[in-house]
């Protein structure tokens, strides 16, 4: 299931984004990561990254180990990345926070499981049966098409209570819709499901902060997971896209009338270094922050809540600084076919994300101004406590 060696996984990241950065053109074309990428997840163990190490397969791994993972292979190739980053997601919080028999089941074969789906837009499940039936039509399901479950957002007719339901792929309809600008690798295509029978013990609440296995990480959440996930993925496009314009600034390098010459490139080229680096700088700060509390087996503040989706939220924008730059700074090369242009397309696809967007700022906003006494945070919004 894992690679035997002691490699850790950042490093294994490494060897994956190699892979993945070799075949990112097959995956932009095809909609979906080419076959050698995925048997590297699977080889180097990556899918386990927040797999409770009592299950087997499972790393449990640290926040700041964490984000280095994704940022590695996000930067070989963003798809890859944002398939792993939901991928694990959905995986670790099934193995942490399903009951005793779902996990025995979903975890006993010779390789991991691979969740995917999508948890924001709810469906309807009503119960029957020690169980529910479930119905409901959902996007952006990242990674799907390498799937064996899925793992979606419902609420519960009876009650109104949102859960996170985990079924096999089969019981889905996959619809084939992925044509868009950007990330095309992920094939986050939409899926519908029509009164499928989950039992109960294969869903979980969907803001349950309390793990059934495994220590103080799971007790994130699902949004502390998706927190991680952004933000590492949003530090490896931003350094890929830098590092390319650095390549094709070379290439150039003694012609008359280059960038290499130009003062005025110099001199944004600068600021753009220095924006990506200060939002990286935040994010590792946040989150270090965060793994020394987890560590002491406190809970998280709300303050912390705050940080680390504005950490998220700013590395994203300031990588699509940095994209912006890169793409006016080479000129016609990045408007045609090739890795600029994909790394634009992508970027621009990343910023679409519910995370970054301006109402997430505005409650983080809020709250850091003082404005938010007595609240908290579900999810991206602030709720009384």
């Amino acid at each position: 299931m894992t690679t035997t060696n002691e490699t850790s996984l950042p490093e294994r990241a490494r060897r994956v984004a190699e892979i993945a950065r070799e075949h990112a053109d097959y995956g932009d074309e095809h909609g979906l990561l080419a076959e050698p990428v995925v048997e590297a997840l699977h080889r180097e163990g990556l899918f386990g990254m927040w797999v409770p190490k009592a299950v087997r397969g499972g790393y449990e791994l640290d926040p700041v180990s964490s984000l280095q993972v994704i940022e590695n292979l996000s930067y070989g190739d963003p798809s890859a990345g944002w398939v792993l980053m939901a991928a694990a997601l959905a995986i670790g919080t099934g193995a942490a926070y399903l009951r005793d028999d779902a996990v025995e089941e979903l975890f006993s074969g010779e390789r991991l499981p691979v969740i995917a789906g999508q948890g924001t837009r709810p469906g309807k499940a009503v119960p029957k049966d020690g169980g529910f039936l479930l119905s409901g039509s959902w996007s952006f399901a990242s990674g799907i098409k390498h799937g064996t479950h899925i793992h979606t957002l419902a609420v519960i007719e009876t009650t109104g209570e949102p859960r996170i339901f985990v079924l096999p792929v089969g019981q889905a309809k996959l619809i084939e819709n992925w044509d868009v600008l950007g990330l095309r690798g992920t094939g986050s295509i939409d899926y519908t499901i029509d009164n499928a029978y989950v039992p109960e013990s294969y869903t979980h609440f969907a803001t349950t902060e309390e793990p059934l296995r495994g220590g103080s990480l799971y007790t994130i959440g699902i949004i502390g997971f998706a927190s991680m996930c952004h933000s590492g993925w949003a530090c490896g496009i931003g350094r890929r896209v830098l590092d390319e314009l650095i390549d094709v600034v070379h290439q150039k390098a003694g012609r008359p009338g280059t960038l290499a010459d130009s003062q005025s490139f110099h001199e944004q080229f600068a600021h753009a270094e220095a924006v990506y680096r200060s939002a990286r700088a935040f994010v590792y700060e946040t989150w270090g922050d965060i793994k020394e509390s987890l560590a002491r087996g406190d809970r998280l503040s709300v303050r912390q809540h705050s940080l680390m989706r504005l950490a998220l939220a700013n590395a994203t924008w300031s990588a699509h600084h940095a994209a912006m730059f890169a793409y006016k700074a080479a000129g016609t090369l990045a408007l045609r076919a090739g890795t600029l242009q994909r790394l634009f397309r992508d970027m621009h696809a990343g910023t679409q994300h519910i995370t970054s967007s301006p109402p997430v700022y505005g409650a983080i906003g809020r709250e850091l101004a003082g404005l938010a006494r007595g609240k908290r945070w579900q999810f991206l919004t602030l709720v009384d406590d």
